[in-house]
């Protein structure tokens, strides 16, 4: 299984530790073939950080979309991303969801109870992020957000009663290291990195998952 946070290995796909934001978004461009585009970034106001957006109340402050259009915005060309990245050297790495990969969003209790299940059952995993808002989020193959609901249901639970959201064409995720506000950066439970650039199908990862959010109620 890929290293979790606690760990201290360095990754070795993408470097973040003292990389700029805009080295970080090349690096999921051009070693992941990722599409990426940046987003709002943090402002100090007062000596506090705000949003961009100008909403004092923003719910992701520094990590969410700054364009309506932003799903035509998201590229894969390294050359155009360090172009926007030049515009706004201190955006957020947003990844649009439903391209190359979708995502399993679980709360965080759960999806740590998930990750030491899947390592017993010797699953080969993608890389999964951990926010500051205390959520999980795995990648999988595309087509996942239009499977998981009746995934869910084969294996005896209620969708609709449980803490687990796939998110597919038309969503995003914030890619480390994003910060959102003062609440901390977005972080690797596992690190992209050569052994798992093949991602899992949602069908290989929804047993644990679901269970580990059932046990969590």
């Amino acid at each position: 299984m890929e290293e979790t946070i606690p760990a201290t290995e360095a990754a070795q796909i993408p470097k973040q530790r003292g990389e700029s934001l805009l080295e970080t978004a090349v690096r999921y461009a051009e070693e992941r073939h990722w599409d990426v585009f940046p987003g709002t970034w943090l402002e100090a106001v007062d000596g506090q950080q705000h949003c961009s957006c100008g909403d004092t109340l923003c719910d992701e402050p520094g990590a969410h979309p700054a364009r309506a259009d932003w799903a035509t915005q998201a590229t894969g060309s390294a050359t155009v991303v360090r172009r926007m990245w030049q515009n706004r050297p201190n955006a957020s790495i947003l990844l649009p969801t439903g391209r190359t990969f979708d995502a399993i969003c679980v709360p965080e209790t759960a999806g740590f109870l998930a990750l030491a299940r899947m390592e017993r059952m010797e699953l080969t995993l993608g890389p999964v992020t951990l926010t500051p808002a205390r959520r999980m989020q795995f990648f999988v193959l595309p087509g996942a957000a239009a499977k998981v609901p009746d995934l869910v249901r084969k294996l005896g639970w209620s969708p609709a009663s449980m803490d687990l959201e796939a998110l597919g064409e038309g969503g995003y995720v914030a890619a480390p290291p994003t910060r959102y506000g003062s609440r901390g950066a977005v972080q690797w439970a596992c690190r992209p990195t050569p052994a798992n650039r093949w991602l899992p199908d949602a069908e290989e990862l929804i047993s644990p998952l679901a269970y580990a959010c059932g046990r969590d109620r």
